[in-house]
Parts: C-alpha cells; sequence; structure tokens
C-alpha cells in the first residue's frame, strides 16, 4: 500500500504514514466526546460537545446558558461533572521536517 501525500510505500495495515505522519486514506477515526483545548470559554465543555456534534459553538454555548436559567443548580453541577468526566482532547504536535544540509562543494 502507498501513502497518497507522499508516495512512499507502507504497511497495508498502517493508519498512519510513518513518513509523512498523515492518516491513510480510507481509515476512518471514530468520534470521540472530548473538551475542546482551542474552542474554550471555561472549561472547553461546550466546544467539545459543538464539535462532536458538528454544529456551532455558539449554540451549544447559548442552550447550556438557557439550561443554567431555567434549571438553576443542575445545568452548573451538569457541566462541572461534565468538566471533570469528558476528557481533554490531545495537543497535536507536527513532526518536524529534518533540516536540509546543503553540501558546500
Amino acid at each position: 500500500m502507498f501513502c497518497n501525500y507522499c508516495g512512499k510505500q507502507i504497511q497495508d495495515d498502517a493508519r498512519l504514514c510513518a513518513y509523512c505522519g498523515r492518516l491513510v486514506h480510507g481509515y476512518c477515526q471514530p468520534k470521540r466526546l472530548e473538551r475542546s483545548r482551542y474552542d474554550r470559554k471555561i472549561g472547553g465543555v461546550a466546544g467539545g460537545m459543538a464539535k462532536y456534534w458538528m454544529s456551532d459553538p455558539t449554540l451549544v454555548r447559548l442552550l447550556w446558558v438557557f439550561a443554567v436559567l431555567c434549571t438553576f443548580p443542575l445545568a452548573i453541577i451538569a457541566y462541572f461533572i461534565a468538566w471533570i468526566v469528558i476528557p481533554e482532547e490531545p495537543e497535536y504536535v507536527y513532526p518536524a521536517h529534518p533540516a536540509v544540509v546543503q553540501n558546500p562543494q
């Protein structure tokens, strides 16, 4: 099997290309509910829910505010429980490209 991005040969059961680090075409990563690391106002709960449901984070935040206004203590307790229970999305570290060393000759 070959990588669709860099064209190098990789293992048949590989999810990632060992050379360029990209996902191999055809592999579908399962959806996970994770707190957003980058789209957060307080704890990333609403941003993570919006990403999971593929919706606008502002809409999810407004739903949380509406829930707080309707069920005052329950929605706040639910938010803090979600903040503790839902894991934070991993920090993505992209591999650095090796430095090109030119021969002075």
